[in-house]
C-alpha cells in the first residue's frame, strides 16, 4: 500500500574501508627477470610501489638508474632491501655498515620510507655484537625506519644450524621497527600470530608469502601455504595498520612472463580482498523492495542464530592451485 511504512527493518550493506597501507611488489618477485621488468610489472597491474632488493643487478644498486624507472612508470619506490644475502656480500662494499649507510641514503634519495635489513650472520662477529646498539643509533639519525626481519634456523635433514644473530627470532631483541615475513615463520616452523604479537605496534612492514613449513624459504603466492596470511591482512586492516605490505614470492618455476605475472597478479587480488574490511557501524533500515505477502504472519518468529560453523566467512578464499611453487 503506498505510503505504509516497512513492518520488518532491512539491513543496508556496510561500506567497505580499505586501509592506507600500501601494497607493493619485491623486485625480488621477478627473478630470474629483471629489476627494471619489476617496475613494468607492478604498472600494469596496480600496485602501488615496489620494494627495492638490492643485489646483483647492477641496476638495483644504481639510485638514478631506479628514480628513472620510478619516474618513467609512475610506480614509486616505497622501501630499500639492503645488500644483506648469501649472493650480495660484495655489493655496495664488505662492510656490512657501509652498505646499512648506503641503504639509508638510498631511501632518502628515492623517497623510500624503509630499510629492511636482516640480523647479522654468526660469522660476522663483531657485526653481530653491535648490531642492535648500531641499528638504534643509525634509526636515530634517520626518518627512514630500520625494519628489522624475522630469519630462521639452516636445517639440513635431522640437523639445524642456528646462522643468524643475536637472533633469527629478531622478537627477543629490542628494536625499533620490525619486519615479519610469512615464509620465514613457516621455514621456521614458528607459530606466526604469536609472533606479530610480540612485535605489537613495532610491526612496520610486511613480507607477505606464504609456506608449509618446509626447510626451503618457499615464498609461495599468499593462501598457497599454511601461513595465516589472510587473517594476518584482516588483521592489519581492523588495526589500522600504515605500514607497507610488500608481495615477496618466488617465481622462478613460471614456465612463462605470462604465467609469472599471473601470479603476481593473484597475490596482489588476495592482498586486497583481505585488506578489506567492513567498517564497524550498526544496520539501518532502508525501504522495501516489494510489498509483504498478505500470507505473512503480523509478528514473524526470530530466525533462530546459526551456529559459528554455518556462518558465511566473511571474505572469499582462492581456491587452492594445482600445483605448488618451491624454491629451488
Amino acid at each position: 500500500m503506498r505510503g505504509a511504512r516497512p513492518r520488518y527493518p532491512v539491513p543496508v550493506a556496510k561500506p567497505v574501508r580499505i586501509p592506507t597501507a600500501k601494497v607493493a611488489l619485491s623486485t625480488a618477485s621477478v627473478y630470474p627477470e629483471s629489476t627494471a621488468t619489476a617496475f613494468e610489472i607492478a604498472a600494469r597491474l596496480g600496485y602501488d610501489g615496489v620494494e627495492v632488493m638490492v643485489w646483483t643487478d647492477p641496476v638495483s644498486q644504481d639510485v638514478d638508474a631506479l628514480r628513472r624507472l620510478s619516474d618513467h612508470h609512475g610506480v614509486p619506490i616505497l622501501a630499500v632491501h639492503a645488500p644483506c644475502l648469501l649472493i650480495t656480500q660484495r655489493v655496495w662494499s664488505t662492510d656490512p655498515w657501509t652498505k646499512l649507510q648506503r641503504a639509508q641514503a638510498a631511501a632518502e634519495k628515492l623517497g623510500a620510507s624503509t630499510v629492511v635489513v636482516h640480523p647479522p650472520f654468526r660469522w660476522q662477529r663483531q657485526y653481530s655484537r653491535d648490531f642492535v646498539t648500531g641499528i638504534w643509533r643509525m634509526a636515530d639519525e634517520t626518518d627512514v625506519k630500520f625494519a628489522v626481519e624475522n630469519m630462521y634456523p639452516w636445517r639440513y635433514r635431522d640437523r639445524e644450524m642456528l646462522a643468524y644473530a643475536p637472533e633469527w627470532d629478531v622478537t627477543k631483541d629490542d628494536y625499533r621497527h620490525f619486519t615479519v615475513d610469512l615464509s620465514h615463520t613457516a621455514t621456521a616452523r614458528t607459530d606466526a600470530t604469536a609472533m606479530i604479537d610480540r612485535m605489537g605496534d613495532r610491526l612496520a612492514h610486511v613480507h607477505l608469502a606464504d609456506g608449509n613449513g618446509s626447510a626451503k624459504d618457499e615464498h609461495l603466492v599468499p593462501g598457497r601455504g599454511s601461513q595465516p596470511c589472510a587473517e594476518l591482512l584482516e588483521r592489519l586492516a581492523t588495526t589500522a595498520f600504515d605500514g607497507h605490505v610488500v608481495i615477496e614470492v618466488n617465481t622462478r618455476r613460471a614456465m612463462s612472463s605470462a604465467e609469472r605475472e599471473a601470479d603476481l597478479a593473484e597475490a596482489l587480488a588476495f592482498t586486497r580482498l583481505h585488506l578489506a574490511t567492513a567498517a564497524a557501524s550498526p544496520p539501518t533500515v532502508g525501504p522495501l523492495l516489494r510489498p509483504a505477502s498478505p500470507a505473512r504472519p503480523a509478528n514473524p518468529p526470530a530466525p533462530a542464530t546459526a551456529c559459528a560453523a554455518c556462518r558465511p566467512r566473511p571474505f572469499y578464499t582462492f581456491p587452492r592451485p594445482r600445483a605448488t611453487q618451491t624454491l629451488r
